[in-house]
């Protein structure tokens, strides 16, 4: 069976940390999201993969290549216009003449997700959507199912027809492309692939799979911290690089080859310390921590619950908790991030189109590349601060930044 994976989106929600890289490439748990969905399918024996690609398509080309690094077979469309889920399955017409799998490529799917999907597909040989319980179902596409078999299913609603939403998780067979070269534009001008389902259950039974709570759409910020979370929390110790006599590994930690670990430094796993990292000497890497390729975490610094991508430094007597700070950054001497409220609640992020609750107690900084900070710099928490940004020394920073400022 071959798969398509839907990963052409803008992940305008996920700026700054977007503003240069595309989502599927963002570093989580020890590399870029989209690698654990091709891990997954892999896994489950799936080695052909057409992957439709949008904004920064070529990133994704360069990175990947033609898969064969990973003992795949990856071919790539570019999806010009971005028209809804239906339109971007529908491109792949000329891709896929067999039973495939699809999925979208900003949910987090495990193997053992997948293998279910796949067996209900194999006992029935028909559609099959993957389906899962949330909390607030009117922020997705809820489902109305008995039997697993789909009954309706209806786009973001304030009334949502049950507590279970669609995945993102699908096996389609080549009759899909009928379906959806007949669906119409929805009320937001764009081609749902709900509308399509909805048409296919009047003349063919459309099943459903129940998948577990692991399931995670990766929407905002917060939810790449809880991808993180849940991905390292089955990480298994690895110690390829260099640890120095006194530095204090416990619980599962992976240094990859090429990195160094001083002594001095004291890592609570479930930490990933990527190739060509630095830490030390006398930090304190706390748990959940991921530190992509060349990052520099010095002395008298701490770090917990945080992903810092690629080159970014912060050398000394920093505090980042509850983090995302992007590329090429570097952080002055005693930089602090905040990550608590002092009533407790939960902490807002500023969004373009307002404030909305991280659904997180402790929610530090969202910070774009290449942004430097001044000594004694603090950050409250929940600020987003765009690419390019330069905080001056003893600069108290709060709220959304926009890309280029200088704050002083």
């Amino acid at each position: 069976m071959k798969a398509l994976i839907l990963a052409a989106g803008l992940g305008s929600r996920l700026k700054p940390l977007t503003s240069n890289t595309p989502k599927p490439l963002l570093f989580v748990a020890g590399k870029p999201f989209l690698s654990h969905t091709l891990a997954a399918l892999r896994d489950n024996g799936i080695t052909e993969i057409c992957i439709l690609t949008g904004w920064k398509a070529m990133k994704i080309r360069d990175y990947y290549g033609d898969g064969s690094q990973l003992n795949l077979n990856l071919t790539y469309i570019e999806q010009k216009e971005l028209q809804g889920t239906a339109s971007a399955v529908l491109c792949a017409e000329n891709h896929l003449q067999e039973p495939f799998v699809c999925l979208n490529g900003d949910v987090l799917t495990t193997s053992e997700d997948l293998a279910q999907l796949l067996t209900a597909y194999e006992q029935t040989k028909s559609e099959v959507m993957g389906i899962v319980k949330v909390a607030n179902p009117s922020a997705f596409g809820s489902v109305a199912q008995e039997d697993n078999v789909l009954i309706d299913i209806k786009e973001k609603s304030s009334a949502p027809l049950s507590d279970y939403i669609n995945a993102g998780l699908f096996v389609f067979t080549p009759e899909i492309f009928r379906f959806l070269r007949t669906t119409a534009p929805s009320a937001r001008g764009e081609y749902e692939i709900t509308d399509t389902l909805r048409a296919m259950t009047k003349e063919k039974t459309v099943y459903t799979q129940p998948l577990s709570d692991r399931w995670l759409d990766i929407g905002m910020p917060q939810d790449l911290l809880a991808a993180n979370t849940l991905l390292m929390s089955t990480l298994n110790s690895n110690i390829a690089g260099e640890v120095e006599n006194g530095a204090v590994l416990k619980g599962p930690v992976v240094v990859e080859e090429g990195a160094l670990v001083r002594a001095g430094a004291y890592i609570e796993g479930p930490v990933y310390i990527s190739t060509g990292c630095d830490v030390g000497p006398n930090c304190y890497l706390r748990p959940y921590t991921a530190l992509a390729p060349h990052v520099r975490i010095g002395a008298a610094v701490e770090v917990k619950n945080s992903i810092i991508m690629a080159h970014t430094h912060i050398p000394h007597h920093n505090y980042v908790g509850d983090s995302i700070i992007g590329e090429n950054c570097n952080l002055g001497a005693g930089t602090k991030i905040a990550n608590l409220r002092f009533d407790g609640k939960n902490v807002k992020l500023p969004f373009a189109d307002g404030l909305v609750d991280s659904q997180r107690r402790k929610m530090g900084a969202i910070i774009g590349d290449s942004v430097s900070t001044g000594i004694n710099a603090m950050i409250n928490a929940g600020s987003i601060i765009f690419e390019n940004t330069t905080i001056g020394p003893g600069a108290l920073v709060s709220g959304r930044i926009a890309p280029g400022s200088r704050l002083s």
